[in-house]
């Protein structure tokens, strides 16, 4: 799909993407960009299913890995914008009864910060759960049945004195969420973050019956060319940070959806791309603000320093990444369908395209 107005640059990005998935090695890939509310490109590589020969498309849906701590992100700032809930409500403030005493003064703000202390996967001292989140075989449709997982497990400092990146955490988040939304989680994120912005292509995972367009997920085997199909696996413990699966033209919509104040208000959006001051008053190390990553980065002498938000995800046979550029209502998705050995291998095809497409709008704008 193309926009006339970057009909010009297409066979570069076509090339471009083509000779990224052909040097990562992916079975398929697929892309998209939106500026000002519209996707003006997107495009699809490769394979979905290498066995059967169909073609990945960009139709195809894919796990989207930590790139789900961005959606649930957005379902909890239509909460705040709402009054429903304030990021500086503490746990003991919004669940009774409270599955563990010494998480009464984690704050919303740390959950979905990561300054919570509560564990990442391999940290669980709840041996039962952590046993459960490594067989990855059981389904849990309600994010209760998920807490209990670690309900039990220790917390690895209090709440803001340190960052930990940790995903059980905002599966924490995503049952406060569903505590004051006064709904299931699933069903207020379909509800309050899908449906107002169309993305009727990302959805939960059916381990039992597939999705006839999601993707087959392969890993890469050692040293060598060939893939494997990934062994079948329950995701659904990690649904608000790590399960939920979508199109890279439903992410880089999400992306304009929060560029959008009659989404989420300014404020909101401000708070929530705000990098979070520890305990100690230190900016913590990643930038992370709420459910964001939040940087600058430089596209070159045409364009200068930039402000972008953005999350990746490394998923079961996959990964993902979103970016936006607020200066320039800019957002762009990218998705495979296998994992790569580094994250950046995988994203490395992103500031170039993002320099492509912004490059174009600006000679567009001037003509």
């Amino acid at each position: 799909m193309k926009s006339s107005k970057y009909s010009n640059i297409e066979a570069k990005a076509i090339s471009m993407l083509e000779a990224h998935r052909e040097k990562i090695n992916s079975p398929g890939i697929s892309v998209a960009v939106a500026i000002q509310d519209k996707i003006i490109w997107q495009a699809a590589s490769g394979w979905r299913n290498i066995e059967q020969r169909e073609p990945m498309s960009v139709d195809t849906i894919l796990r989207i890995g930590s790139t789900s701590k961005a959606l649930t992100s957005a379902g909890l700032a239509r909460l705040v914008d709402q009054g429903t809930i304030s990021l500086d409500d503490t746990l003991g403030e919004i669940l009774t009864p409270l599955p563990n005493p010494n998480w009464s003064s984690i704050k919303i703000r740390n959950l979905a910060s990561h300054t919570a202390g509560i564990p990442h996967y391999g940290d669980n001292t709840e041996l039962m759960g952590l046993v459960k989140t490594v067989s990855l075989n059981t389904q849990y449709n309600n994010v209760t049945d998920a807490v209990k997982l670690f309900d039990k497990s220790d917390l690895l400092f209090e709440a803001g004195d340190k960052f930990e990146y940790s995903s059980l955490g905002t599966v924490l988040l995503s049952l406060a969420l569903q505590k004051r939304a006064d709904m299931p989680y699933q069903q207020w994120m379909k509800d309050q973050v899908f449906k107002p912005l169309g993305l009727i292509n990302t959805i939960e995972e059916n381990v039992k019956a597939p999705n006839p367009k999601q993707a087959t997920f392969y890993i890469q085997e050692s040293d060598t060319l060939r893939v494997k199909p990934w062994r079948p696996v329950n995701l659904s413990h990690r649904l608000a940070g790590g399960g939920w699966l979508s199109t890279s033209a439903d992410l880089a919509m999400f992306g304009q959806g929060f560029l959008s104040y009659d989404f989420i208000s300014e404020s909101t959006r401000s708070d929530f791309w705000t990098p979070q001051a520890l305990n100690n008053g230190e900016i913590n190390h990643q930038q992370y603000a709420i459910g964001w990553r939040v940087h600058d980065v430089d596209l070159g002498e045409k364009i200068g320093q930039v402000k972008y938000a953005h999350h990746g995800g490394v998923s079961r046979g996959a990964q993902s990444f979103l970016m936006i550029i607020p200066e320039y209502g800019f957002s762009l998705a990218v998705n495979i369908n296998t994992k790569t050995k580094t994250f950046s291998e995988f994203s490395a095809i992103v500031k170039p395209l993002t320099k492509l497409f912004i490059e174009a709008s600006l000679a567009n704008t001037l003509k």
